[in-house]
């Protein structure tokens, strides 16, 4: 008994379809860009500031909270789709106070901010990470306002939603 095999070439059209329909297959599964993820409502969960020049000393400094118990102050955050949020703080019996607006934006990985608090302009950037629940966020900036930019503010968020 012999078996005889024939195998046709692929015609070159045929072949880019196919690549293309891959390609477009391929596309059609990936995640939600970073952009998209973002515009939600989150809550910081976790919070650490490590200033290691505090004030242009050679002390370190690091401010932590895990916001566990029932903590004074809550950050919360809402993004939306034209690029705007607004960011305010809950207290213990509910209310938002402290509230703030700005802009923001996506290039790759890194979340870029940009808004006015506490009499004062705020432009940081924050190398982002997503999580099951939220975010990680990750900024070097002039924390501590000593003029360097050499402070680490590491976040941890959740989505929440809001009434």
């Amino acid at each position: 008994m012999s078996f005889s095999l024939k195998i046709k070439r692929m015609k070159p059209n045929k072949f880019y379809v196919l690549i293309a329909f891959g390609m477009l297959f391929v596309a059609c599964r990936q995640e939600n860009s970073l952009k998209e993820y973002l515009v939600n409502t989150w809550q910081t969960t976790y919070l650490k500031i490590e200033m290691p020049t505090i004030n242009r000393t050679d002390s370190l400094e690091v401010y932590e909270d895990k916001f566990e118990g029932n903590p004074e102050l809550v950050a919360q955050s809402k993004y939306n789709k034209d690029g705007t949020f607004s960011a305010w703080f809950v207290n213990q019996e509910g209310k938002h106070v402290s509230p703030s607006k700005g802009k923001w934006n996506v290039v790759g990985d890194s979340l870029f901010v940009d808004f006015f608090y506490n009499g004062k302009d705020v432009k940081a950037s924050y190398h982002i990470t997503k999580t099951a629940e939220g975010f990680i966020g990750v900024s070097k900036y002039d924390w501590d306002e000593d003029g360097d930019s050499d402070d680490t503010l590491t976040m941890k968020t959740k989505s929440i939603k809001i009434n």
